[in-house]
């Protein structure tokens, strides 16, 4: 039966979720739109997405990959997931690929983002659900030379879980941008790359915010970007305030406009 290649990008709320892998007993977003796809389709459609977020993490821009029979047009395909999909998921686009499309593969980099509330009011229940409420003022101009270490091609080994990479991996990743901007009420990092390692974004901004408090000297930022261990990491920041808000892939794999 001929096949039509979709890109869905979606939205979701972490909060609810196990992450993105689909897992036995447990809620997670890839499930949940599988199932979504095989009411659907009445047969069993695989969802790839650009990358595994973790149990709490959001996405506004989370890139996922299905073939569907051709019957299915990329909007009645957006239309009809939207009607039954539950409310804490939606599909903000959908986009008619080539065959050769792969929502992981063929990615040329991925944002994301980490929301960080330094006043009082980043306790309140409307925002602490999407932003840590660190409580603290933060030194800026340490917070602007910490990310500017990030940029570049480095190893992350030291903001990376253990053990989760394949082996012989050699844990290095092209960072294109990575720079704070203030925000009503405290500040957002902003981080774009080739690839992120598990839990890279939340070891950065970890590490970054002990600096920038002053509990940790600036010096270890370019130590621990060429350290084999991370033993001498900070803990990661929570994952409820960052979210996967874009992924890049080449325009020529998209028939009709990006």
């Amino acid at each position: 039966m001929p096949e039509r290649t979709v890109q869905l990008v979606l939205h979701y709320d972490g909060a609810q979720f196990s992450g993105w892998q689909r897992q036995p007993d447990r809620r997670t977003v890839q499930g949940v739109v599988e199932e979504a796809l095989e009411r659907l389709i009445c047969d069993r459609i695989a969802a790839t997405g650009s990358g595994r977020t973790d149990a709490g993490v959001h996405a506004r821009g989370q890139a996922v990959g299905v073939r569907v029979p051709e019957r299915w047009s990329v909007q009645k395909l957006r239309r009809a997931l939207n009607a039954i999909l539950p409310s804490d998921v939606w599909v903000a686009s959908a986009a008619e690929m080539t065959h050769e499309f792969h929502a992981r593969y063929s990615a040329l980099s991925l944002r994301y983002s980490y929301y960080v509330g330094t006043d009082d009011g980043a306790h309140s229940p409307f925002r602490g659900r999407y932003e840590l409420a660190f409580g603290q003022p933060l030194d800026r101009g340490a917070l602007d030379a910490a990310a500017a270490h990030v940029e570049g091609e480095h190893c992350f080994q030291a903001f990376a879980v253990l053990g989760t990479a394949p082996p012989g991996d050699s844990h290095r990743c092209r960072v294109t941008q990575a720079l704070w901007r203030d925000r009503p009420g405290g500040a957002v990092f902003e981080i774009e790359a080739n690839r992120f390692l598990h839990h890279m974004v939340r070891f950065l901004v970890g590490t970054m915010l002990d600096i920038a408090s002053h509990r940790r000297p600036m010096a270890d930022m370019a130590d621990l970007l060429i350290a084999s261990t991370n033993e001498n990491t900070s803990p990661p920041a929570a994952a409820h305030a960052l979210f996967l808000d874009a992924v890049t892939y080449p325009r020529e794999l998209y028939l009709g406009d990006a």
